[in-house]
């Protein structure tokens, strides 16, 4: 198996557009889909959390409409 030194490594993740990955550019780009994605399981995370410490929208509404 042949390793190489770090100084060998890209300074950028390129993505098919040519530009940085985790550049923060609006629009439909592969950046945009990857910064969505991202703040999407922060969001799924963050609910969690809250419905793990007592609070559960769903379950309110859930109480609420009768189930």
């Amino acid at each position: 198996m042949e390793t190489r030194p770090s100084t060998e490594l890209p300074t950028i993740a390129n993505e098919y557009n040519g530009k940085d990955r985790n550049a923060f550019i609006f629009g439909w780009t592969p950046q945009a889909e990857l910064w969505n994605g991202r703040l999407a399981m922060i969001g799924f995370l963050a609910y969690l959390l809250w419905d793990l410490s007592g609070y559960s929208v769903l379950r309110d509404v859930l109480h609420f409409i009768g189930y």
